[in-house]
């Protein structure tokens, strides 16, 4: 941290450094506001695991083009002294929030300068295949200049390594070392995007890769002969919320053999202003507002949202005359069933299958998959957990990655990913209809059949607010000192993922197969709270659901 915060923003103001008049013309907007200029200025937006993830602002502590070079020099530093082959460099996506572009090419001047080649599509592509394109073209690295689903005042910057999972904790800190060693003016190198493309660093991706990574996808389709059988009775209605899925999902589906599947025509439109939602966020009821009004219109089966970037995907289905929001542990146990069930039916389960879920998702996974004699993995949040796992097994051959999931609607089946799937989980959902339509059913009753047969499960997140990060460090810190006894119900053994895992988690089994997971946010100033409950009836697993929450909510 800075003490000399006004002296930083002279720096950046009046020393002839920064040359963009917007940024200028904000620096001067804040002059004599001393407030403002130490949010800005005090401190560099941190670099976690998760990357850069800032309000797009002139200052340190903002996203705009100065921390973007800077978090670049960082790791092409890295890049070239880790003594790793550098393959084919660093590969580069972005999504359609605003300056993704911008900020994409501005990292890929800085890696050009260092030696680095790039290879950079030439429009927006999911989160997804960019993992996918990192692995086929043997990079040492990736970045990807997005904010998933957060509001449109932000953007970030996520890097992955060369088996195309997100950084593990130490990549990331020594990127954030390197990050605080060098001045952001002077240790920065720049080449001119024209000279880079000239000169060979930059290489232009485009529609070969797409066509593989479609490819890959539609390759672990499970459901084709249910589609044939009905899919001309389903209806689709699919968003991608302005973002990077726009043409992939419609894509697949089609080449799936869905003939209805209608887009929500107005947010079909890329816009990094998100104009038609609240929260681009297909993980919460309210992004579905138009799209629902689609499903009503043409009364659809199921409806599919996916985010800005194309990773997560969220769903609500027809549920006798109305339409139900799933959340994504429930997506995740219908889709597990669902790989079960087909696997099963088509002989192609494998003797050692396993599943990967984040330690915050629902526990009912793992009494689907011992009802079917399939291993399940408890993993730190995080779909680089889950990636490591499909890792270590593809080289030891122990087990066969059957899926992975992550409460906040990440899912993957495939090993052409190491990273949560938008466009594999959408085909993943239309199959379903398929197939439970086929058996006469809809997504619900499945839903329902599968809480008669395991109990009904219950999962309640809350999250509380603080200043900044640090703020919030000394709270788990104190609860790790003094561990409660009882939280609503006993506490029958607690599971720290700091010692081993290096990941500030504590979990707390309770009894009666429940729950109560406390950690801080990877990328916002918050804790987060996760009850995961069991009970005999749906009302009460909720109110217990809720009863946990608040109890654990009151140890912070």
């Amino acid at each position: 941290m800075f003490d000399d915060y006004m002296d930083r923003y002279k720096e950046w103001f009046t020393s002839g450094y920064v040359e963009e008049d917007n940024i200028l013309e904000e620096l001067d907007d804040i002059r004599g506001n001393e407030a403002e200029i130490k949010e800005r200025f005090c401190e560099t937006l941190d670099f976690g695991t998760a990357g850069l993830r800032g309000i797009m602002r002139a200052g340190l502590n903002g996203m705009n083009v100065y921390t973007v070079r800077l978090a670049t020099q960082a790791l092409a530093d890295v890049i070239n002294t880790c003594g790793e082959d550098q393959g084919a460099g660093v590969t580069i996506a972005f999504d359609s929030r605003i300056n993704s572009k911008v900020f994409a090419r501005e990292a890929a001047m800085v890696l050009a300068a260092n030696g680095i080649h790039v290879n950079i599509w030439d429009d927006l592509r999911p989160t997804p295949e960019l993992s996918y394109a990192i692995r086929e073209t043997g990079s040492i690295a990736g970045i990807n200049i997005t904010a998933s689903h957060n509001p449109k005042e932000y953007n970030g910057y996520k890097v992955y390594w060369s088996d195309g999972a997100q950084l593990t904790p130490e990549k990331a800190a020594t990127i954030k070392e390197r990050m605080d060693s060098i001045h952001i003016f002077n240790d920065v190198k720049m080449l001119n995007y024209g000279q880079a493309c000239r000169g060979g660093f930059i290489t232009a991706l485009g529609e070969e890769i797409d066509k593989k990574y479609i490819d890959e996808v539609l390759n672990v389709s499970l459901g084709r002969k249910y589609v044939e059988q009905v899919g001309d009775e389903v209806t689709i209605i699919y968003t991608p919320l302005h973002g990077a899925d726009h043409k992939m999902v419609p894509q697949v589906l089609r080449e799936l053999g869905l003939k209805n599947v209608i887009p929500v025509h107005e947010q079909m439109e890329l816009d990094g202003t998100f104009p038609t939602v609240r929260l681009p966020n297909p993980g919460e009821p309210s992004a579905f507002k138009l799209a629902l009004e689609y499903a009503e219109d043409e009364d659809a089966d199921l409806i599919i949202g996916t985010d800005p970037d194309g990773d997560r995907m969220g769903m609500m289905v027809k549920d006798g005359d109305k339409y139900t929001f799933l959340n994504g542990n429930q997506i995740a146990c219908l889709m597990l069933d669902y790989i079960i069930g087909a696997k099963q039916d088509n002989g192609t389960l494998a003797p050692n299958s396993a599943v990967v879920r984040s330690l915050v998702s629902s526990p009912l996974a793992d009494r689907i998959c011992e009802a079917a004699g399939v291993s399940v993995y408890e993993v730190p949040t995080g779909f680089k957990y889950i990636g490591e796992k499909m890792e270590q097994w593809q080289a030891s051959g122990s087990h066969t990655f059957l899926f992975g999931f992550e409460e906040s609607n990440g899912f993957l089946t495939g090993m052409y990913a190491r990273d949560k799937d938008g466009v594999v989980a959408s085909m993943l959902a239309a199959e379903m209809a398929c197939f439970y339509k086929a058996k006469g059913m809809t997504i619900i009753d499945a839903l329902n059949k599968i809480y008669e047969k395991y109990g009904y499960y219950k999962e309640k997140t809350i999250s509380v607010d603080y200043k900044n990060l640090h703020e919030a460090e000394p709270v788990i810190a104190r609860i790790r000192e003094n561990p409660p006894t009882e939280v609503v119900l006993k506490v029958e053994s607690v599971k720290d993922f700091l010692p081993l895992d290096k990941v500030n988690v504590i979990k707390y089994n309770l009894e009666d197969n429940c729950a109560l997971v406390i950690r801080p946010s990877g990328t916002e100033p918050k804790i987060k709270v996760y009850a995961l409950v069991k009970a005999d009836t749906k009302e009460a697993a909720g109110a217990l659901a809720e009863r946990v929450a608040e109890a654990g909510k009151a140890l912070l």
